[in-house]
């Protein structure tokens, strides 16, 4: 029997908080604020940053006088959200909440943001109609999804070949760095979507570091190690000659390039 919604949240949950993300999500700060200055947070504007993590985007849009509020299905992780936020000097509500159903009002948010977030909602129809839902009339929605064929989408294809199958209700997170794919959820719903690729760079003294900081503080990383236990040295192996391939000089270190896709989608009905 495959699992229900709430047992496939209650493991999403699990995964999230194994390891320490904060360590994975703070080497690539540039893409919260890419986010950020995309969809032109200014100062007084209201903020939701959904599926927030530790604040890669929250603090940035506090920092540029956004009214905050962070989203997230895995409270440990504001932990670290608020250490950050105090040592940036801003004042963020943190909430504990599902993209699948937000917990606040119809069109309560002027800017509504997600770093590599609401992708990993299962149902995606539904959480793309929750962004929409509490944007405001002329608000503007700004998401930054790991693309398919990019290093990122292709480690989650890797990891995702050796561990059992979703249920058939979820669909596969990357798609939401697919263009056609994300207009096809998003214009619908009266979004006027633009779309353009970007680069994270996952920066380590050495390919090797950069491996082993995921190895040792990446949630689903942590959980295939479990699930696999000596089969994992394979997979890190073929993963390793994954972030290698993918890896270049970056200021007398190793940079590894993620691509990710950039969509900004304002509301016009």
């Amino acid at each position: 029997m495959e699992a229900s919604v709430e047992e496939l949240k209650q493991r999403a949950r699990r995964t999230w908080a194994a390891g320490n993300f904060d360590e994975v999500s703070k080497v690539i700060p540039d893409v919260g604020r890419n986010v950020v200055d995309s969809v032109q947070v200014e100062p007084g504007l209201t903020v939701l940053d959904v599926a927030c993590g530790t604040g890669n985007a929250t603090i940035p849009a506090a920092l540029a006088g956004g009214r905050c509020t962070g989203l997230d299905l895995t409270p440990e992780l504001f932990e670290y959200a608020r250490m950050h936020a105090t040592e940036a000097g801003v004042d963020i509500d943190w909430v504990e909440g599902d993209a699948e159903a937000l917990p606040f009002e119809d069109e309560g948010f002027e800017r509504v943001i997600s770093t590599f977030g609401v992708m990993f909602a299962p149902r995606h129809e539904i959480a793309a109609a929750e962004l929409a839902r509490v944007c405001s009339q002329g608000g503007v929605i700004g998401l930054a999804c790991w693309t398919p064929d990019g290093l990122v989408g292709r480690m989650f294809r890797m990891i995702s070949s050796r561990m059992p199958a979703p249920p058939s209700f979820a669909k596969p997170p990357i798609l939401w760095g697919n263009e056609e794919y994300v207009r096809g959820l998003l214009e619908p719903l009266g979004l006027e979507v633009t779309c353009e690729p970007a680069m994270a760079i996952f920066g380590g003294d050495s390919v090797e570091a950069v491996v082993r900081r995921m190895e040792v503080n990446f949630g689903p990383w942590k959980m295939a190690q479990a699930a696999l236990g000596d089969g994992w040295q394979e997979l890190r192996s073929e993963l390793y000659d994954l972030y290698d391939g993918a890896s270049q000089p970056v200021d007398g270190a190793v940079g590894a390039f993620g691509e990710y896709l950039l969509v900004v989608a304002r509301k016009t009905r």
